[in-house]
């Protein structure tokens, strides 16, 4: 007989400004069954406690590195959130990215990072070295 260990956690949401303090008590055993939701104050928190608790997800923000730019990084980001668990693989491959200038912001450095159906995107631009 397998027992069910149940697991509490606090988490903010951030799916709108009221930055909701919510408390979740869930079943972790072969699938993750939420048992009691506190907290809330709209289902978008409901939505982001179940997401967050099976698969997070976070937008990626750091910056890659520009060959003959005027500057040598260019900052960027995923257009949609990626699996967290994902995270430290992406880091790994925009560490060893090199564009070359000049970058506009919007440009797609990365298309459907591990895919992920996410791409990686300049937001900042970066002239050539003159």
């Amino acid at each position: 007989m397998n027992s069910v260990e149940y697991k509490k956690k606090k988490i903010v949401c951030t799916q709108c400004p009221l930055g909701c303090k919510i408390n979740v008590i869930y079943a972790d055993a072969d699938e993750i069954e939420i048992v009691e939701v506190k907290g809330n104050r709209c289902k978008r928190g409901l939505e982001f406690v179940k997401q967050e608790i099976t698969d997070p997800l976070r937008v990626v923000v750091t910056s890659v590195k520009v060959e003959d730019g005027e500057i040598s990084m260019a900052s960027v980001r995923s257009d949609k959130p990626v699996p967290l668990r994902l995270m430290q693989d992406i880091m790994k491959i925009l560490k060893e990215t090199k564009v070359k200038a000049p970058v506009k912001r919007g440009d797609v450095v990365i298309q459907n990072i591990l895919d992920t159906g996410s791409d990686i995107i300049a937001t900042r631009s970066v002239n050539r070295k003159k």
